[in-house]
């Protein structure tokens, strides 16, 4: 059973609101291609048309949510900074913690009922 796909705008890969990312997404295919149809259909007669069902479509459709790795990319250096840093620290405190165990007279008692 395949998931039903929702259409989303999609901000981060548009030039403008994303409508046209969205629906490239949605169908599969290059968003360039999405984009000539929609200029085509705007030089060709449709120009009022086109112009309101894209604004309403980003009005209407919901941003599509970020995953992990789409999330990253969308973050500026400063805060890839922060959350590497927030990292270390946090790697940081649990060798500390390990390092005292290691160095606790508990450890050493452990170690020595192992060793009988």
């Amino acid at each position: 059973m395949s998931r039903m796909k929702k259409l989303y705008r999609i901000p981060a890969k548009g030039k403008v609101k994303g409508v046209c990312a969205g629906f490239a997404e949605y169908l599969d295919i290059p968003v360039w291609l999405v984009r000539t149809i929609v200029i085509l259909s705007m030089i060709f007669g449709l120009f009022l048309l086109t112009l309101a069902a894209y604004f309403i479509l980003a009005m209407i459709l919901d941003e599509k949510p970020l995953t992990v790795n789409e999330g990253a990319e969308n973050m500026t250096t400063s805060q890839l900074l922060a959350q590497v840093g927030a990292e270390l620290n946090a790697g940081e405190r649990r060798l500390r913690e390990m390092e005292r165990y290691v160095t606790s007279e508990t450890f050493n008692v452990r170690s020595r009922f192992s060793q009988l």
